[in-house]
Parts: structure tokens; sequence; C-alpha cells
């Protein structure tokens, strides 16, 4: 047999498919990666493999139901999605929420944060190569999940906060339970940290990999942790002070250097800023209403005392929904994965003329190509991972599929 000798010094340039279904693609991204050997020079995105033409959807909704489906955009962060959605159609009526509700608000997008970020931790981690943060993680996801259920009913699609406040109080003991939580889990972080911070593994795999300097990082458009993980201190929560988040002392977290290591460090730390957040608010709420009885969103004939009456009209509320003055706006808040933003427009009717979502996914994800650059393959798992991206705001829009007849 005829031997022949291999150059090893001779790297080969091909192209790799990578996803849509690997599990470390976080949803249904397909990179249609450019090697020469393992080196990344080219990182092409291709989306739009889970579209549901969420926006055109939502403008046959009424107001009323076109709430659920922002549950499902980030479905790892879901009141946040609902509460920028309520606070937008809360100023097109001029509703003035109470301040019960207010900070039951706030204690539920803390909460939603502290979900969200760890799932980037565990997940992260079992991408990178450890399991133990993804069992441990998990277990206190489950303490929080169980928090959703007992004020809406629903682990995950909670459908809590509604334009004019929540729909309804906290029951008995609740408040109890989810301070004995922020006590405990903060243990919880300091194992974790102790696990992964110091980890030469770990560090390894996450320092000096997916640097963007701050000039970049704005060019790009990030915002939330991609933006502060490059030293920009940019919050919305601060700069905006929308809802009671003027009221609550807490820190904004900045990276140095722009890399991996430092957006997992910042998910860390802002998970104990929002243990801090959320004990100041349970030692402030007042007692009061939750719903703002406004003649937009709860008309007063849907509070009639006759049984029959009440439950007729409440399902003429329901389906008909409530007509919203003319007027545009646009609406942004601190999600746990940056700045969403949404462009709400009303021609008076009982159904948003126009809905145009901003998510922060979509602005990360198109600057893979340019992170990723001159990375080893092995970097592109944990590249996509700091990005903490979900699909379900990515492929938000409605593809269009034009046929012609040639």
């Amino acid at each position: 047999m005829k031997r022949h000798s291999i150059n090893y010094h001779e790297l080969k340039a091909f192209s790799l498919n990578f996803g849509p279904q690997h599990p470390a693609a976080h949803g249904v991204l397909r990179l249609i990666l450019s090697l020469n050997g393992e080196t990344v020079k080219k990182a092409d995105s291709h989306i739009g493999l889970l579209h549901r033409g969420t926006e055109k959807l939502i403008e046959y909704k009424t107001y009323s139901q076109a709430l659920p489906y922002f549950d499902r955009l980030d479905y790892v962060s879901i009141i946040a999605q609902e509460h920028t959605y309520s606070i937008a159609v809360e100023y097109l009526c001029g509703i003035k929420v109470p301040l019960r509700a207010i900070y039951i608000r706030v204690i539920f997008l803390e909460i939603t944060r502290i979900l969200n970020h760890l799932l980037f931790v565990c997940c992260h981690a079992l991408d990178v190569g450890a399991i133990t943060p993804y069992f441990w993680g998990f277990d206190e996801r489950e303490k929080l999940l169980e928090f959703y259920e007992r004020v809406s009913g629903a682990r995950i699609h909670a459908s809590y906060i509604r334009p004019s406040g929540v729909s309804q109080d906290i029951p008995l003991g609740l408040l109890n339970d989810i301070y004995t939580f922020c006590i405990s889990f903060i243990y919880r972080l300091d194992e974790i940290e102790e696990l992964l911070t110091s980890n030469k593994i770990w560090k390894g795999r996450l320092v000096n990999v997916g640097v963007v300097s701050n000039k970049c990082a704005i060019d790009l458009g990030f915002s939330g942790v991609m933006l502060r993980g490059s030293g920009i201190p940019w919050d919305l929560r601060k700069v905006f002070n929308y809802e009671i988040y003027n009221n609550v002392n807490f820190s904004i977290p900045v990276g140095s250097n722009g890399d991996c290591y430092d957006r997992y460090l910042i998910r860390i730390y802002e998970m104990r800023e929002s243990v801090n957040i959320i004990l100041q608010c349970i030692n402030k709420i007042p007692l009061g209403s939750v719903k703002s009885f406004s003649k937009f969103t709860n008309p007063s004939r849907f509070h009639i005392k006759s049984s029959i009456e009440s439950v007729i009209q409440h399902f003429k509320y329901f389906s008909d929904g409530f007509c919203v003055p003319s007027g545009s706006v646009f609406m942004s808040t601190e999600a746990p994965k940056g700045e969403f933003g949404l462009y709400l427009v009303s021609d008076g009717s009982n159904k948003p003329y126009r809905c145009k979502i901003k998510a922060p996914g979509f602005s990360h994800l198109q600057s893979l190509d340019f992170i990723t650059k001159g990375h080893k393959l092995a970097d592109i798992v944990t590249i996509i991972g700091s990005q903490d991206i979900v699909f379900g705001e990515v492929d938000r829009l409605l593809k269009l599929l034009i046929w012609r007849s040639v």
C-alpha cells in the first residue's frame, strides 16, 4: 500500500453548518461558518426558522388578546415583555397605576431577571463543560416559578402584568416566602461563584474571548449586559427611573475587558442587586388596590352585582376589548437581555394599528460575525452563550414568501 505524507502545517479552508439543531445554538440559529482549520474567518447567521409573524398577529387582536403574545417572545424573561406592553397602553390611555401594583410589578420584574440570569449561568456553564451549576440553578428556578404560579396560576406564560396594574393581588404569605428565598439564594450564588469564578478551566474558556470595546459596543447597538460588559454604565432603570426604581438603591455593574468573562460576572452581580431590590420593595410595599379602574381598561359595567349580568359583561369585555385613544408611543424598558422597545400606534379602535418590537437579541446576534472572527471553533459556543440569545424575540417578524411565475 502506498503511503502519502501529510503536511500538518497546511490548513484546509472549508464551510461548516452550526445548528439549527445544535443544543449550544440557544434556539434555532443556523450559522454557516467559514473556517481555516479551526479558525473562524466568517460566521453567517441564518435566522427565520421560528417565524410566527408575532407583530402582525398582534395587530389583528384586541389589546387584551395581544398581551400573551409578549410572554412568548423571550420565553425566559416572560413578565418583562408584557410589562413594556402594559406601560405603553397605559401611556396612551393616561392611566395612573396604583402604588401597590407598581411595587408588585418591580418585585416580579426582578424575580424575572434572576430567572433569566440563572438560566444563562446554568446553560453557559453546561455549554463550556460544567454540569453541576445546571442542577443547582434549576433547583432555584423551580422556587421562582412557583412564585409565578401562586400569583398567576401559570409557571411560564403568566400574563400577570396588565394595563392598569396586575391581574390580581399577591396571595397571603407569598412575600414572606419570597423574603426567605432571597436570604437563602445569596448563599447559593456564593456556591456557584466558588465553583466557577476562580476556576482555571472556566477562566481559560471565557477570559479574552469575544472582546468588544466600548466604542464597538455602541456602534453595534448593544444594550443591557452586552453594553455594560464593555464598560458603559447604561441601565434604563437608572436613566429613565420608570415605575419606582428611583425609590430603591442599587448599583450598575460594568466590565473592564468587554469579554465573555465580564458578561458572566455582571450577570452574577445583577442577581445580587435584584435580590437587594426585592428586599427593599418587600419592606416598602403599601396596602391598597392593584388595579386602576379607568374608563378604558376597567369599565364600570364590569362590576355588576347580578351574577348573570357580570358573567355576560365579563365575556363581552374580554371578547370586544377596550378602545384606546388615537396616538403613538415608543416605550423601552431594561429587560434582562437588554433594552426591549415597543412602538405602538392606536387609531382609536380596540386593536393596535401598528406594533413594532425592538428586541435586544436581534441587535446582539448581528454582531456575531464581528465578534467571532479570528477565534477558534470552540469559542463560538462560548460567545453565543455570553450573548444570551432567545429566538422567540429574534424571529418575531412576519416572513413573507413571494411567489412569482417565470
